[in-house]
């Protein structure tokens, strides 16, 4: 049996540490295009910069990869890679990111909801320094092939965007090497970079990572809603709805509704759909 839920739902990831600093943080930055517009900008240069350096909410995903990896050596979960797609990510921040840091990692499948024709793994990675948890990821897998086998499907699908004209709306240019860039920070999948790889996948050339126009989004709201304020973000959920080729145009819709911000993401060019059901909680 491909998914035994007994057997998932009791396993835990073995416990990793992660450790960041300017470098790491800047990396990052620039993976998700910061100061690729305006480089000297004092607004970028404060994501750019080791003076004044300030940390995006949106780098919290990236000190768990490692924790949440080796998903097919977890007891009860015997699946496909090839038809897993990444489907949804909610980061909690507990307090806001420092620019350097340490964390041990402890890892959980927290769910696996039956889709019908897919099944949905949720796993949690909750990140902890000395003064305690930091921030909390929960990732969506869809395992295409896997549902059918009688779990329950979970919770409604939220955080729907308003059917009026959107508060805010932002477009980011994506930078044609982003993709490059933006695997250096951890995620190595070829799919981001090698064309016969992604051909494979059945793209005509390589997509960028569905994390890096996380942080995109993420950037755009934070810039252009909370005037620069990285410290607003209490949580940031979204579900990723399709790709974005590299050098391609997000458009970033924000619906202010009390403490959250509701968003939806879009390409320019195409005309399709980037995230979907995505909000920011600001902190109180």
């Amino acid at each position: 049996m491909p998914i035994d839920l007994g057997k998932a739902l009791a396993a835990t990831f073995p416990t990793q540490r992660a450790e960041w600093g300017p470098d790491n943080v800047i990396l990052y930055h620039l993976g998700i295009g910061a100061g690729f517009e305006k480089p000297t900008d004092a607004q970028e240069l404060e994501y750019t910069y080791e003076q004044n350096l300030k940390v995006l909410p949106s780098y919290g995903v990236i000190p768990i990869m490692g924790a949440t990896a080796g998903l097919n050596d977890i007891p009860g979960i015997d699946i496909n890679f090839m038809m897993v797609l990444h489907g949804e990510q909610e980061l909690v921040l507990h307090r806001p990111i420092p620019v350097s840091g340490a964390v041990e990692n402890k890892g959980r499948i927290a769910a696996i909801w039956d889709k019908g024709k897919a099944a949905l793994i949720v796993m949690e990675a909750v990140s902890s320094d000395k003064d305690g948890p930091l921030f909390t990821n929960r990732t969506g897998i869809f395992a295409r092939g896997e549902g059918g086998f009688g779990g329950e499907s979970g919770p409604p699908v939220g955080n729907q965007a308003p059917e009026r004209a959107p508060d805010v709306t932002v477009e980011s240019r994506t930078m044609p090497n982003q993709a490059l860039i933006y695997r250096l920070s951890g995620d190595k999948n070829p799919l981001h970079a090698d064309p016969q790889f992604a051909a494979m996948g059945g793209f005509d050339r390589p997509i960028l990572h569905g994390l890096s126009s996380f942080g995109v989004v993420c950037k755009a709201v934070v810039d252009n809603v909370l005037a620069g304020d990285v410290t607003k973000v209490a949580r940031y959920q979204v579900r990723f709805a399709g790709v974005v080729y590299p050098g391609e145009t997000i458009v970033t819709m924000v619906w202010r509704e009390g403490d959250r911000l509701l968003i939806a993401a879009k390409t320019k060019e195409r005309d399709t759909p980037v995230l979907s059901n995505a909000v920011i909680e600001l902190r109180s």
